[in-house]
């Protein structure tokens, strides 16, 4: 059996060189010729799986790795009888961590002793972004939710909890994490352009790490050009991966689609695949990500009584992840025409240093308070009292 797999999937060997022989081709660039004789394709978001790409080929399942599935044509998948798994929530808690260490480095610039007087609107609400709101929620942030298909649900217990994107918009911080969609009712292409930017104030913060045509790029620019406009932390870009320069020498925090880019967030994927991939092929499934997780570079801090809560959580939450990094090495990346541009955003993401989740450290706490316990088990460190 022919597996043909994005090169950027980590593990490939450990989950799946026991079902076949692998080959490996560069996600982005990936073409039918490469995929004609495979039997099993397993992909990332980079790559548009459909007709184009499939037609004429023996390929009877795709696995993406990713928790999106807007460059999936599924209707088609589904006619041609082919199998489909995608891993649902594989890197959402790499991505709350994304936030959290985003809106941590906001109330810093913004001279705040405590970072939960800020609040936090979230728009898209499901695995992602529902996660989101239960950590700053538990943290104490005033958290409002938007998220209109949901809202409309009937059978969903939440909805009467749901506010307008108007409304959501007036909040210190708001954070997207809705999917692409396009042709339906509450489409999210360009759901964020010129109007809704222009009721984003100076003293807000605007974070993308969901999609990036979720933001209208070319409005956002536009309105970064303007008096008082907001900040805006980009993760997402429209296009990938010709980035525009020169929005990104506008936005305060840009890095190149890695929120979801833990090792932990990565691994899960992969194991997600395999055991859909297995589940196919009547195998059991007797490999667990545990199994190829790596100790951690940093395992242990240790705080006495004397230290204060506020910088406590900033020590180690910015030890685990610092997106400052990213935006350094993005900035000095980016540079050249287009095509250059293109292949230094990809390379980022290709070579992206190993980041671990705050799962993997463990957090010793001497006499402190119970608030700052609850901080730290709230964000998911390990505790020792």
């Amino acid at each position: 059996m022919l597996i043909v797999a994005d090169e950027n999937i980590p593990l490939l060997d450990s989950f799946f060189g026991d079902m076949g022989d692998i080959r490996r081709v560069p996600g982005r660039t990936m073409t039918a010729e490469q995929v004609r004789d495979a039997d099993i394709l397993l992909v990332r978001s980079v790559t548009q799986v459909g007709p184009r790409l499939l037609e004429g080929s023996r390929v009877r399942f795709v696995g993406t790795a990713t928790i999106g599935t807007d460059h999936i044509d599924l209707d088609w998948l589904e006619q041609q009888g082919i199998a489909f798994s995608a891993a649902p929530g594989c890197n959402a808690n790499s991505v709350v961590e994304y936030v959290l260490s985003v809106v941590l480095l906001h109330a810093e610039r913004k001279g705040l002793d405590d970072w939960s007087s800020l609040s936090v609107g979230v728009v898209g609400v499901g695995s992602v972004g529902g996660k989101v709101a239960r950590k700053l929620e538990r943290l104490g942030f005033d958290v409002h939710l938007c998220d209109p298909p949901r809202a409309e649900d009937p059978d969903d217990e939440d909805a009467e909890g749901f506010e307008s994107l108007a409304d959501v918009l007036k909040c210190d911080v708001v954070t997207l994490h809705t999917p692409l969609t396009r042709d339906q009712a509450h489409a999210t292409y360009h759901m964020i352009g010129a109007e809704e930017l222009s009721l984003l104030r100076s003293p807000q913060l605007l974070i993308s790490a969901g999609r990036g045509a979720v933001v209208d790029c070319q409005s956002l620019s536009d309105r970064l050009d303007q008096p008082d406009a907001p900040a805006v932390a980009l993760d997402v870009w429209e296009p990938e991966p010709a980035v525009d320069p020169a929005l990104m020498d506008k936005v305060w925090l840009a890095t190149p689609h890695i929120a979801g880019y833990s090792l932990e967030g990565k691994v899960h994927g992969t194991e997600m695949v395999y055991q859909a991939l297995s589940r196919y092929l009547g195998l059991p499934v007797r490999k667990k990500s545990g199994q190829f997780l790596p100790e951690p570079a940093l395992n242990k801090v240790s705080f006495t009584s004397s230290a204060d809560e506020a910088d406590a959580l900033r020590i180690s939450l910015l030890s685990c992840y610092d997106p400052r990094r990213d935006d350094a090495r993005m900035r000095v990346a980016i540079r050249g025409d287009e095509a250059e541009r293109s292949k230094a955003f990809d390379r980022l993401r290709r070579d992206y240093p190993v980041r671990r989740e705050c799962s993997s450290l463990k957090v010793q706490l001497k006499g402190t308070s119970k608030s700052l316990q609850d901080s730290f088990r709230a964000i998911g460190f390990k505790i020792k009292i």
